[in-house]
């Protein structure tokens, strides 16, 4: 057996292989922010996974930044979660939550009494917010104060709290995709001259302080950051992520953690200009590399030691049984955009797995 299906120690944790279900919105929260229950039929079906991270859930209210996402933030969602984390363990498999605070990708459409987003620095992002009356354009976000940065990182811990009440075996902590904390992270949206400003160490401020905050309800083993040092989605830029993002890793290594996930590149084109096996060296602990993974690229990356777990994003929508599929070289089904985000259990919970289609064909036979 290739040692991408084989059994992988995670922390405490034996995870049944070393496939990741990456975390992706799907926008089919009930309102309110509960968790819906097609979400729990959908995680379920994924749940052989050796880890399934899910989608990104707001810490607040004031983290929201889309339609129709599942929060993480109040008792009413905790107990919709808990039928996700319910269904996964069914299945023998492991659940993390992934915690999120959008920022500036916001629109006071989306916010409590229509405020501001909010943000390191009062920079307004390129581009369109999604909110209930269609795309608006982003806005200029409201500086976060120090006092205001406080409360954040308590938003995180709360939420760290209704996770684990909710059933999930960890966190992890959203610090990519251009949300607040990758906002923090990085010099072309942080412009600010005190402690979480200025220099890496300045900027990497907020999120150790975030660490912090969710290792009083977690065990750091039971903790992973999510990092995306080259992608460009959401108006990101940093003048050297390569130097940035190394000495980010290298402080994280200090700290214990669970994991590392990275984004490898950027999402829209792919390509990559770092070397990921050094920041991975520099992390030193178990590392999920995620992007464009397809099975060939995921069993040479784990041969190789250039990565511990590996993540699969878009290959898990159409393909429930993927690590099934995975494990015996069939082929793939294809997904449906026009369903991804949005919309009912057409393109989320009605893809059949290979068996289910084998005997559909039998049948038409």
């Amino acid at each position: 057996m290739h040692e991408l299906f084989a059994p992988f120690m995670l922390s405490d944790m034996l995870l049944g292989n070393r496939i990741v279900m990456a975390p992706m919105t799907r926008n089919r929260a009930a309102p309110e922010g509960v968790p819906s229950p097609l979400m729990s039929i959908h995680y379920g079906q994924r749940g052989d996974a050796g880890l399934v991270i899910s989608e990104s859930a707001p810490v607040s209210a004031q983290g929201v930044g889309y339609p129709g996402t599942p929060g993480i933030y109040t008792e009413e969602q905790a107990l919709g979660w808990r039928k996700v984390t319910d269904a996964v363990h069914a299945k023998g498999g492991h659940i993390f939550a992934q915690l999120q605070h959008c920022g500036r990708i916001s629109h006071p459409r989306l916010q409590v009494n229509e405020e501001l987003p909010v943000a390191p620095s009062a920079i307004k992002p390129e581009g369109l917010a999604v909110t209930y009356v269609g795309m608006q354009p982003f806005v200029t976000p409201r500086e976060l104060t120090t006092a205001d940065i406080l409360q954040v990182v308590d938003q995180f811990k709360k939420a760290a709290a209704v996770a684990k009440a909710a059933g999930f075996d960890g966190v992890e902590i959203h610090a990519a995709n251009g949300y607040l904390i990758d906002q923090f992270l990085r010099d072309g949206s942080n412009q600010r001259g005190d402690r979480y400003g200025g220099s890496p160490a300045g900027r990497l401020t907020f999120l150790l302080e975030i660490v912090a905050a969710v290792s009083e309800i977690w065990p750091k083993g039971r903790i992973g950051v999510r990092f995306s040092p080259e992608n460009c989605f959401n108006d990101m830029r940093d003048s050297d992520p390569a130097a940035h993002f190394g000495y980010y890793a290298q402080e994280l290594s200090k700290l214990h953690l669970g994991y590392l996930h990275v984004l490898e590149g950027d999402m829209s084109a792919m390509a990559t200009a770092m070397d990921y096996r050094e920041l991975r060296r520099r992390f030193g602990g178990t590392y999920i590399a995620n992007n464009g993974y397809d099975r060939a690229r995921a069993m040479a990356a784990i041969e190789q030691g250039t990565a511990d777990l590996i993540a699969f994003g878009k290959p898990f929508i159409a393909n429930p049984d993927l690590v099934t599929r995975l494990r015996r070289d069939l082929s793939l089904a294809p997904s449906h955009p026009a369903t991804f985000y949005g919309g009912d259990e057409r393109g989320y919970t009605d893809y059949p797995s290979a068996a289910e289609q084998s005997l559909s064909t039998m049948a038409a036979a």
